[in-house]
């Protein structure tokens, strides 16, 4: 039997057959980004795309937003509107809302409020009015009242009033005391002890009698009803007409005869 001897490889000719031997290869960093960009750059393309549609939302619901008019201060009821008590608001449109529209704030100013406008609200038509406090024929009286002759409500133009005739000689009598039915023209300034001037506007019938009380001092001013309110405010009702019977209130610019001597 042949015997052969096989040299056995050092560690070195080992190690060096390994290194020859070709390293398994791997893909590369740039590889996996080109397959990754056309997704990265989809994504892109839809989010410029979103943004553009947002964008173009905002500025058309920015686009149909209008100027209207709105109250800048408080405004109490009967006082003349003016340049001061407007500003310019700009709001969404909507057509449950029909406030005035801001070109047409040199039409409003001049009028006079119908009802007490708050700061901050939208002004709409039927918060003004065109009518005068005193309607033509009608006298204005100045009433100097106290403090203890007036409602604590504060009198405002436009209000109508019941003044009263406070005569003791018909309180002695157990009489019903005149009343005569006014608006309210104009408010001054309250004094130190409460005082206040006020004008009311009355039928010329009623001038001269309403004068008369005022000089004696013997009157007691208190706020007619609403709904005598509304009818005293009406234009085309004639001067010293008497009220419809069961309302309980004279009509505008007439007095009352109950209790009369």
């Amino acid at each position: 039997m042949e015997n052969r001897t096989i040299p056995t490889p050092s560690p070195g000719a080992a190690l060096a057959q390994d290194l020859a031997r070709p390293a398994p290869r791997t893909p590369s960093r740039n590889l996996g980004a080109r397959r990754r960009r056309p997704a990265v750059l989809a994504m892109a393309v839809a989010l410029i795309a979103a943004g553009g549609l947002g964008g173009a939302v905002l500025y058309n619901s920015s686009g149909q937003r209008i100027a209207v008019l709105a109250v800048a201060r408080d405004v109490p009821m009967g006082q003349t509107i003016t340049a001061e008590d407007l500003v310019v608001a700009h709001i969404a449109g909507d057509p449950v809302l029909k406030p005035l529209d801001a070109r047409d704030g040199s039409r409003v100013v001049g009028l006079r409020a119908a009802a007490d406008l708050r700061r901050g609200s939208l002004l709409v038509k039927s918060d003004l009015t065109a009518d005068p406090a005193v309607q033509p024929g009608q006298q204005t009286v100045g009433v100097a009242a106290k403090r203890n002759q007036l409602p604590a409500t504060r009198l405002q133009p436009g209000l109508q009033v019941l003044i009263v005739h406070t005569a003791k000689a018909d309180q002695a009598a157990g009489r019903t005391p005149e009343t005569l039915t006014a608006v309210v023209a104009a408010v001054g300034k309250v004094d130190s002890d409460g005082g206040q001037v006020i004008d009311v506007a009355v039928g010329p019938a009623d001038g001269p009698k309403l004068a008369t009380w005022v000089a004696t001092g013997d009157i007691q001013v208190i706020l007619a009803p609403r709904a005598a309110a509304g009818a005293a405010a009406t234009p085309d009702a004639p001067t010293g007409s008497a009220a419809p019977s069961g309302s309980g209130t004279p009509g505008p610019g007439a007095s009352s005869s109950k209790g009369s001597s």
